[in-house]
């Protein structure tokens, strides 16, 4: 399965759902389950926490997390004592979570269990890379119910965004705000020198000039952009934002008589917060955005069923997907669907 060849050709992958109960679970169960019959060399991890028996907003059952023989996890001490499996503890990190400290195991025998992480991109780095050094391939890092931050190219090298029912209640929409996320997910990247270069510039937002160096413009954020609208394009229309970039920053941007020239760099897709629609009339009128990195988005995951009862037609919904979407679309629990091999 393509699917499965992709996560194991990738050092690290979050698995992130853009709402809860949209399936996350059961994908990252279904990447697991046979990332093991392969005999790859897996670890996993959260942002958050998972692995629970109901799902702790709605009360609806959810599928536990299947850790597998010889499988490498990480989850906080807490949760590391519910585990119902037999496992050695490779590590007990000094630095603590909410729920304790990070406990890093090998499973004996596989089982259940509850997978806590770190809250913080940086822990998480220094933890992806000691699961690696302890002989992981591949390390599956499972986003937190509407947090984007594990799938951040800072943490991981690809994303397999998890979709369906949850999200919105007709396929049309479904497909409008998946199809939104996945083009800032593929939003193009500056070239290497110049990320380099903004890889050590300090907060607010920068100018760059034709020669592609960084100019402080001293704007600390967003909310000073009127007061400073004479020096926004001092040194010309491209401009970095070190920090979020906000409904009010593409507001303001769209209304200037350089938007059709005007380019923005963020560092990566996880820092836009501004709505669709303020998005889509931003391109309309010419601004482009651009990132210092970029992710690999390896497939879509559907979930056609709601925890409120409906379903949505899973042909359908995969259809309209992959219409519009540029990589595989999959309903994993759907055997019908065969547009894109599940085999």
């Amino acid at each position: 399965m393509k699917l499965i060849e992709d996560v194991a050709d990738c050092r690290s992958v979050a698995i992130v759902g853009l709402a809860k109960n949209a399936g996350k679970t059961e994908c990252l169960n279904y990447i697991l389950k046979r990332l093991a019959a392969r005999g790859h060399a897996t670890a996993l991890t959260s942002i958050g926490v998972d692995g629970e028996t109901s799902d702790a907003v709605t009360r609806t059952p959810k599928p536990e997390i299947t850790v597998y023989n010889n499988m490498l996890f990480a989850t906080s001490e807490l949760h590391y004592r519910q585990r119902r499996l037999t496992s050695e503890i490779l590590d007990l990190s000094n630095r603590h979570t909410a729920l304790g400290r990070l406990v890093t195991a090998r499973a004996v025998i596989g089982g259940k269990a509850l997978i806590s992480g770190p809250a913080d991109t940086a822990t998480m780095r220094r933890l992806i890379a000691s699961l690696h050094d302890l002989g992981a391939e591949t390390v599956l890092i499972d986003g937190a119910l509407s947090r984007l931050s594990p799938a951040s190219p800072a943490v991981a090298d690809a994303l397999v965004l998890a979709t369906g029912a949850a999200v919105a209640s007709t396929i049309k929409e479904v497909e409008r705000h998946t199809r939104f996320v996945c083009s800032l997910i593929q939003l193009p990247a500056v070239d290497a020198d110049l990320a380099e270069r903004l890889e050590t510039v300090g907060n607010g937002v920068w100018g760059i000039d034709d020669s592609g160096l960084p100019h402080d413009l001293k704007i600390p954020s967003a909310f000073a952009l009127e007061k400073n609208r004479d020096r926004i394009f001092s040194y010309g229309t491209t401009l970095f934002c070190s920090g979020a970039v906000s409904d009010h920053f593409l507001e303001f941007l769209k209304m200037q008589k350089q938007i059709a020239e005007t380019t923005l760099i963020m560092r990566d897709f996880t820092r836009l917060f501004a709505k669709p629609e303020t998005y889509a009339d931003f391109r309309r009128r010419g601004g482009k955005l651009a990132v210092m990195r970029k992710n690999r988005l390896l497939a879509v995951c559907v979930n056609p069923i709601s925890p409120k009862g409906y379903r949505l037609d899973s042909n359908r919904l995969c259809e309209a997907l992959e219409q519009t979407l540029t990589v595989p679309v999959y309903d994993l629990m759907n055997y019908g669907h065969t547009l894109n091999s599940i085999a």
